[in-house]
């Protein structure tokens, strides 16, 4: 016989072994794709119903025919079942129960009630076709289009077990041939089919497996696009360095930090390098090889964190700053794959902290100015008294004794000494700015050219002085003689940086728009504000120049590299002082053997000029770089006494003055002094000593000249209370130190003059002599 039947069953059996451990092993490697596991129960299902053909004769009818025909109807059941579960449908489970139910009691019924073996078969022949054919029309419905050659095989085969269903099925009764003979090549059919069935299956789990790659790999190289879109939309740089030192890709923000090229075909491919690898520290200084993020993280394997370093832009002095963190990406093994420096653009935050280290400066500076101001302040009453007891004592001195004297050469040295504190003291005035100013229009050239001659009658012969003035420089509001001094200052520190050697000293003099970029900040906003240009004074020479520490420190008081007895280390600070005032700037550039240029700027006078005209002031000349003071012209204490004022009046004819100060030495001093001009004197130490003796006679007193700075009473005070009882009475108030506030205050309070108490031992009796003729 060429079909054993024995022989069928054990082979069907057997491969349905096989197909179910492989079934259960796919179903194990890929739980997420569904039918492995279906199409593992069917075999085991079919094996069931093999031993019930295998056993038919031997075990009971039940088992053989009940049970085992309805383990042959279930199995291609849970292979539908595993079709369905693939292509993601539902599965009526309980249907499908209810259903295996009938089928085995069907079988029952046809075994045990009514022994018909045509209607077992008919029933099995007719359950299988209705399950291929749903199983058919699932397959349909799930690829319409035909698009899957796996599916439309498996659907071919059903088609094809179907028909082969229906042949075999009418081959005993149409047919007449015997079952014996139908049934082995029935089972060898199935049995074929079965195994391609098998081998559709598994190409189905692959097709299924290709589709997640596929849809895996799309996803990937989704995210990788995303990804590499929002990198390169970063706006900070990141960079990836292989191993070798060469660039793997860069997105465009660090394209625009070196300055590359943002376009291209691809533009992940690196730009050949060049200047954008000089890397810079913080300090300016290139940084070692060693010490950049790449390497370190090369040599460690660790992240770097928070690395500042520049780039030079171009060929200029142009830097861009950047703060870096580089990090290591490694492969499965561990090795590394690539070095990712990542970094933003902090050229702005080290703009603002250079300004904010400027600004910090210039407060530091501002303090130590307001220090000093208030130590001027101060000092300059008791320093200033000290000083006029001393020259106007020295003074009387020398008018007692003769003129072959030998201590008068000792006195005129008490006196320059004297005169020498006194300058210093108004230095420190001028530059805490406590000194007035009258501002005036001027004309900045004629000053220039005054003062550069000076200067030029006073500069050694191997120095060239050199000045150049445009034209149409306008005029500034300022104090003509303070503006001098500035020029005076600046020239002789120039001649001093030439060491004596034969040098250049040049002074320019131009006008600026109000709106040029050159302007420093506050003066362009006064401009705008004023709606005037600029004037732009320049003092420059070739002399040995100063290091950045030096320069860093040249306004500060008292601050000075030259040696003892040749500077005080006040005049720079006098010119800032002088220059800020007046509501200009200055600029200093110099470097060590190339010389300095000093650059001031100033904004320039309104279009409409006032009634004063330009002054032209007469400024001393430079023979003492420290005081700038000409001597002091002879004054009627020096003139016989036969010929001062009142010398010959009678003490009732003599102007009786009413002097308060509550320094007794100056009131000595004082008291002296008028006498010897034939005034009558009365001094006070006591303010109120002071009022009540206007208080008790009135009309006695034609003139009251008062100290500002008294403890108690100030001068303002004791001129308040005198003028309340006598408004007629000339005042004068002597100060150290005179502001524009003490002005307006005394002008306020009905007094008459203020003189500058350092000038006050030649100017008392001036001032005296015109109040009491004006009266």
């Amino acid at each position: 016989m060429l079909f054993d039947m024995p022989t069928l069953l054990a082979m069907r059996v057997g491969i349905d072994v096989l197909i179910a451990l492989a079934f259960w092993g796919q179903m194990r490697r890929y739980p997420a794709i569904g039918g492995p596991g279906w199409w593992a129960l069917a075999p085991l299902l079919s094996i069931v119903g093999s031993i019930g053909l295998w056993t038919r004769g031997s075990a009971p009818d039940l088992l053989a025919y009940a049970v085992g025909n309805t383990a042959l109807t279930l199995s291609p059941l849970l292979a539908w079942m595993g079709v369905r579960s693939f292509l993601q449908f539902s599965r009526p489970l309980g249907r499908m129960a209810l259903f295996a139910l009938a089928v085995l009691a069907g079988q029952v019924v046809f075994l045990s009630v009514w022994d018909l073996p045509q209607a077992r078969q008919g029933m099995f022949a007719l359950s299988v076709l209705a399950i291929m054919g749903l199983a058919l029309r699932d397959m349909v419905r799930a690829d319409p289009q035909r698009r899957v050659p796996e599916l439309q095989a498996l659907r071919l085969l059903t088609m094809v077990e179907i028909a082969g269903l229906l042949l075999f099925a009418a081959a005993a009764p149409v047919g007449g041939l015997p079952l014996a003979q139908v049934a082995p090549v029935t089972l060898f059919f199935f049995l074929l089919a079965n195994l391609l069935r098998v081998v559709l299956y598994g190409s189905l789990v692959t097709y299924r497996l290709r589709l997640e790659g596929d849809r895996a790999r799309q996803g990937l190289l989704t995210r990788e696009a995303d990804s590499r879109a929002l990198i390169d939309n970063l706006s900070a740089g990141v960079m990836v360095f292989r191993p070798n030192h060469t660039l793997s890709s860069i997105n465009s923000a660090a394209r625009r930090f070196f300055g590359w090229s943002e376009g291209g075909a691809n533009s992940a491919l690196a730009e050949p390098t060049g200047l954008g690898w000089r890397i810079l520290r913080e300090d300016g200084q290139p940084m070692r090889r060693h010490d950049m993020p790449f390497e370190r993280v090369l040599a460690t394997g660790l992240p770097v964190k928070s690395v500042v370093f520049g780039v030079p832009v171009g060929e200029g002095d142009d830097v861009r700053w950047a703060l870096c963190n580089a990090y290591p990406e490694n492969n499965a093994q561990g090795g590394l794959r690539h070095v990712v420096l990542t970094f933003i653009d902090i050229t702005s935050l080290k703009a603002v902290q250079a300004e904010q280290k400027a600004l910090q400066s210039q407060l530091s500076q501002s303090q130590k100015m307001e220090a000093l101001g208030t130590l001027a302040g101060g000092v300059a009453h008791d320093f200033n008294n000290i000083l006029a007891a001393i020259l106007g004592n020295a003074d009387l001195a020398r008018q007692d004794l003769p003129h072959d004297a030998p201590a008068r050469e000792s006195l005129h040295e008490i006196s320059t000494a004297a005169r020498r504190g006194r300058e210093l003291v108004r230095q420190i005035l001028a530059f805490s700015r406590q000194q007035p100013a009258e501002r005036t229009r001027v004309d900045v050239a004629a000053i220039l050219a005054e003062t550069c001659g000076l200067m030029r009658a006073a500069m050694p012969s191997q120095v060239q002085l050199m000045h150049e003035c445009h034209p149409d420089t306008p005029a500034i509001l300022a104090d003509a003689t303070q503006l001098g001094q500035v020029l005076i200052n600046l020239g002789t520190n120039a001649v001093h940086a030439l060491e004596g050697q034969a040098g250049r000293v040049e002074c320019q003099l131009d006008g600026l728009p109000g709106d040029d970029a050159r302007l420093p900040p506050e003066v362009a906003l006064a401009c705008a504000e004023a709606g005037v240009g600029a004037v732009r004074l320049r003092v420059s020479d070739n002399g040995c120049g100063m290091d950045e520490a030096v320069r860093s420190r040249i306004f500060e008081p008292f601050f000075t590299t030259k040696a003892v007895g040749r500077g005080t280390g006040l005049g720079l600070p006098v010119v800032l002082g002088i220059v800020q005032v007046h509501g200009g700037a200055i600029e200093v550039e110099s470097q060590p053997g190339q010389g300095t240029t000093f650059t001031l700027y100033f904004p320039a006078a309104p279009d409409e000029p006032p009634a004063q005209t330009l002054v032209v002031p007469d400024i001393p000349k430079p023979t003492d770089p420290v005081t700038m003071n000409s001597p002091l012209p002879a004054g009627p204490e020096t003139a016989p006494l036969e010929n001062r004022p009142m010398a010959d009046a009678t003490p009732l004819e003599q102007p009786h003055i009413l002097y308060l100060d509550d320094d007794d030495t100056l009131v000595f001093l004082v008291r002296r002094l008028l006498e010897r001009r034939g005034y009558r004197v009365t001094a006070f130490t006591d303010q109120q000593q002071a009022v009540k003796a206007v208080h008790d006679d009135p009309k006695g007193f034609q003139l009251l000249l008062t100290d500002y700075n008294m403890p108690g009473m100030s001068g303002l005070d004791v001129a308040r209370a005198v003028l309340a009882i006598n408004p007629g009475l000339p005042v004068a108030v002597a100060s150290g130190y005179i502001t524009d506030e003490l002005q307006a205050e005394a002008k306020a309070a009905g007094v008459r003059e203020v003189v500058f108490k350092t000038d006050a031992v030649e100017a008392f009796c001036e001032v005296v002599a015109r109040l009491v003729q004006a009266r």
